[in-house]
């Protein structure tokens, strides 16, 4: 195998939401930067793993709760619409149009749009060379000396090479944080107990690293009347469709759920009145990513629903901390309950106008760049670093706080995020826990690791607990997240310091702080009507 050796300021390693982000911010403050992406599309839980963004409930009505550039991303797929889709002028001339209509979003949309703005974002430093992206590289090995790391390897999927980096800073963008036992950063798994945390709804016993939330193997469909496009019957099938765990009110493969808050039995079918409704209460109009009828007659034959539902929640075994044959056991095993999931919909679910089965549904891999379902399953919970500051239910959640108002006011925020804290099930077999938070600040000590100097987190790696993840983990808040690291990575090298210098003296983490607010568009905090507001309720199917 041929190995070229590389030099850059900044190396990312993950293309995901947090990754992009963390190389704009980099890019935009003079770092050259190298970015490792091991599918094909950058985008992370919009793109390869088929999620249209949960969002805070004011980022339209009021223009805030997210950064400048995550604001222009937003911006830019709407804009993507009006300039290349025959939108009804109704729909063009409405700054805030939801190209799905789906209820989940305000931004319901389709991956490869996604794409296509997160490329021409980067375009130009890619342009200048400032910036490299490599796509289809594996994640090899790591090189650690002291509290640093020195060096990271990777494979090239498409050809013979072995590519090693040097660096000043390495930031992990992964969704499970793989680079984290490579260079044997101090880190978490899975649940933590009371006895840790303090934390109410943590485990009330022993902490548990294989409790680890449930992922979802994404896939969209459309709907053509008078047509079957029933898909061959999936190896296992015969075990999904008799599969029915004991914390569940029905079998996997049915309408029946538990509604993520109460627990109490919810059957939601998949039409609950006309597909082409602007809004039901209904599977198919939850993650909607296309809606027709923004489009003349004709333009479209159907809409396309993003299947994101309780019933592909695979949950049967964790992806951290187990061996790789288990791991992809799993991932496997996930991939065979969604397409199971379909042939179900297709054949046998019960239909609310006559008898049973939906054959006119169409699987739609090419929304997702596959001939099947998404390239990448969506995951809600990685490893996360032992940080030197780590956000506890007792920071953020409404009922622990008691009578606080407001979620705790961190001096070092680097970034603001609102949404309820949702654990979906779990690989220990425990239920939804999801419960109220108040709007909350991103603290910078939640990305600094316990020792290792020049590593940060950019996702669902960084100093939060099990319980606190569920609310951390969201599009918005990952790309905080990773424009504020790629943005504390450049600034620590420009100016000669550490990144626990900048936070750890008040004039240094002023100085940061005010390069993220003036420079970079940053929002540090929220604006105290909405800081003491909450959500309340959360839509049945959570995320």
């Amino acid at each position: 195998m041929k190995t070229q050796e590389y030099k850059t300021d900044i190396l990312i390693v993950g293309g995901g939401l947090g990754g992009v982000a963390a190389a704009l911010s980099a890019l935009r403050l003079g770092c050259s930067v190298i970015v490792v992406e091991d599918s094909d599309w950058i985008g992370g839980q919009l793109t390869t793993q088929g999620v249209p963004p949960d969002e805070n409930p004011w980022i339209d009505s009021h223009q805030t709760g997210c950064t400048s550039t995550y604001r222009k991303l937003r911006e830019n797929i709407r804009e993507y619409y009006r300039q290349n889709y025959p939108l009804l002028d109704r729909v063009k001339n409405n700054p805030h149009f939801n190209p799905g209509q789906g209820n989940v979003s305000p931004l319901c949309h389709e991956p490869k749009v996604s794409l296509a703005v997160l490329n021409n974002m980067l375009s130009p430093y890619l342009a200048s060379g400032q910036l490299t992206l490599w796509l289809n590289h594996n994640l090899t090995r790591a090189e650690v000396e002291a509290d640093y790391i020195k060096m990271v390897g990777f494979s090239d999927c498409t050809h013979d090479i072995q590519r090693l980096v040097h660096f000043e800073y390495v930031i992990d963008a992964t969704d499970l944080g793989d680079l984290i036992p490579l260079a044997g950063v101090e880190h978490v798994t899975g649940a933590e107990s009371q006895k840790q945390t303090q934390e109410m709804h943590a485990l009330p016993d022993e902490e548990n690293p294989l409790d680890q939330q449930s992922f979802s193997w994404c896939f969209a469909v459309d709907y053509l009347l008078d047509e079957d496009n029933t898909i061959e019957k999936p190896r296992d099938y015969d075990f999904w469709k008799t599969y029915q765990a004991e914390f569940w009110p029905g079998p996997q493969l049915s309408w029946i759920y538990p509604n993520p808050v109460d627990l109490t039995e919810v059957n939601l079918p998949l039409f609950t009145g006309p597909r082409e409704a602007e809004k039901l209460e209904d599977m198919w109009h939850f993650r909607r990513i296309l809606y027709r009828k923004h489009y003349p007659e004709g333009a479209f034959p159907s809409d396309i629903t993003l299947v994101n539902w309780p019933q592909s929640d695979y949950w049967r075994g964790p992806l951290v901390d187990v061996s790789e044959e288990e791991k992809q056991n799993h991932l496997t095993n996930a991939q065979q309950l969604s397409l199971s999931l379909l042939y179900w919909m297709q054949t046998e679910a019960p239909r609310t106008d006559r008898g049973y089965g939906y054959p006119e549904l169409r699987l739609r891999g090419d929304i997702l760049g596959t001939d099947s379902l998404a390239k990448k399953p969506y995951i809600r919970e990685s490893r996360r670093i032992q940080a030197e500051f780590t956000v506890l239910e007792e920071h953020i959640g409404v009922e622990q706080r008691g009578a606080l108002v407001g979620a705790e006011i961190f001096p070092d925020s680097v970034g603001i995020g609102s949404y309820r804290i949702d654990l979906h099930p779990s690989s220990s077999g425990r239920n939804y826990i999801d419960i109220n938070s108040w709007p909350f600040q991103i603290p910078l000590g939640a990305l600094l690791p316990s020792r290792v100097e020049n590593y940060l987190p950019a996702g669902k790696n960084i100093g939060s607990t099990h319980i606190t993840n569920g609310c951390y983990r969201l599009h918005p808040v990952e790309w905080n997240i990773g424009e504020a690291a790629g943005a504390l990575a450049a600034i620590s090298i420009k100016q000669g310091l550490k990144p626990r210098q900048i936070r750890n003296s008040p004039d240094l983490l002023k100085e940061f702080q005010s390069v993220l607010e003036n420079r970079l568009g940053f929002e540090l905090a929220w604006p105290e009507e909405l800081r003491v507001q909450t959500r309340e309720k959360m839509d049945p199917l959570g995320i």
